[in-house]
């Protein structure tokens, strides 16, 4: 198993969307490469300085980073600083954070390509991962629990591998 730290806008969807995936094992929303501190919801909104992340266990013999990291860039703007939907802040930043050297040299092929894809530089940010602290509990699978709650995905990203 290998775990990918993805910070896509709020975490709500970016959950959501890649609990549809075979070979997805786990995911859990947090906060990550901010402060070394572990933060608040309340704290996160008023500008930590963590982004709101993902993290996501995976099967390689399932699917790739590479499959992931296309997936990923199908539901973000990654020419937009600290905004993702109606979403604004620091706390909303892309981010692709990586835990190997080998996670970084795939995702650096697929940022790549995307960059040439859009001819343009992409704002997400492409580090290791610093720190990540799970969010509280009702944050966890909450687009589950709150089949109405607020989006900037949108509902037929959610329904990919069906």
């Amino acid at each position: 198993m290998k775990t990918i730290y993805l910070a896509g806008g709020c975490f709500w969807g970016v959950q959501k969307y890649f609990d549809q995936f075979d070979g997805v094992i786990s995911t859990e929303v947090g906060y990550a490469n901010g402060p070394e501190k572990a933060p608040s919801y309340e704290e996160v909104c008023q500008s930590s300085g963590h982004a709101e992340t993902v993290k996501i266990v995976y099967d390689e013999t399932k699917i790739t980073l590479t499959e992931l990291l296309k997936y990923y860039f199908l539901v973000i703007d990654p020419t937009s600083v600290n905004k993702q939907g109606n979403d604004i802040g620091i706390q909303y930043r892309t981010g692709i954070y990586y835990t190997t050297e080998d996670q970084l040299q795939e995702a650096q092929k697929v940022y790549q390509a995307e960059e040439q894809k859009i001819g343009e530089k992409l704002k997400v940010e492409l580090e290791p991962i610093h720190n990540f602290y799970s969010a509280e509990q009702y944050h966890q699978k909450y687009l589950e629990k709150n089949p109405s709650g607020y989006c900037h995905i949108p509902s037929k990203m959610f329904k990919l591998e069906k």
